[in-house]
């Protein structure tokens, strides 16, 4: 169990890499099981690299990178595709980092 607090997130990388780091395992290889593996791949190494897990107003958000798309070479997908794949990743992100850091699920509506 990893207990979370929001000041030492400010220093997420002092804190909390070994998290982060199954966060993002966690999220990688659920992208991998819906996506075509090339795909994932590159958007792990060429725009999720720059971006940046925050915590702000009680919720994480992933902060990519200016131009994402752009950064995205040696795969051919239109924007309309990387912009649903990059979408589901960063929201397989966040469902990683809340269940790292044991957030309560949100109740279904």
């Amino acid at each position: 169990m990893v207990r979370f607090d929001p000041e030492k997130f400010a220093d997420k990388y002092r804190h909390y890499l070994t998290p982060l780091q199954r966060a993002y395992r966690i999220a990688f290889g659920e992208m991998n099981e819906r996506y075509d593996s090339r795909l994932v791949h590159a958007l792990d190494q060429q725009v999720l690299n720059e971006s940046e897990p925050v915590y702000a107003d009680g919720a994480f958000e992933i902060q990519l990178p200016p131009d994402p798309y752009a950064r995205l070479t040696g795969v051919e997908v239109d924007e309309a595709q990387f912009d649903a794949a990059i979408a589901a990743y960063t929201d397989e992100l966040i469902a990683a980092l809340e269940g790292v850091f044991e957030f309560p699920p949100e109740p279904k509506r």
